[in-house]
């Protein structure tokens, strides 16, 4: 039996909602520890990772306060059951 997933705080759930209204976002993942957020996306195939990275960051931008640090980076199959933090 496997517990109940914790909730996201707020903001990091509207984060992934900004991130999945995106095009060309197949997956996203998030994490906070202290005053860090990583965000990874895994790109649809039509999508160039680049400037889904962009994309990525100028949709969250508005949720950053100061003296935060946003890590942004993409996924790979593996990533995206992972339970830590992507290697940014």
């Amino acid at each position: 039996m496997t517990s109940p997933a914790t909730p996201l705080p707020p903001k990091l759930r509207r984060a992934l909602e900004l991130v999945y209204a995106l095009e060309g976002v197949a997956s996203a993942r998030v994490w906070q520890w202290g005053d860090r957020i990583a965000l990874g996306v895994r790109a649809g195939r039509a999508a160039a990772p680049a400037e889904l990275l962009q994309r990525v960051e100028d949709a969250v931008a508005a949720l950053r306060e100061p003296g935060e640090i946003w890590d942004f980076g993409l996924l790979d199959d593996d990533d995206s059951r992972s339970t830590e933090p992507p290697a940014l």
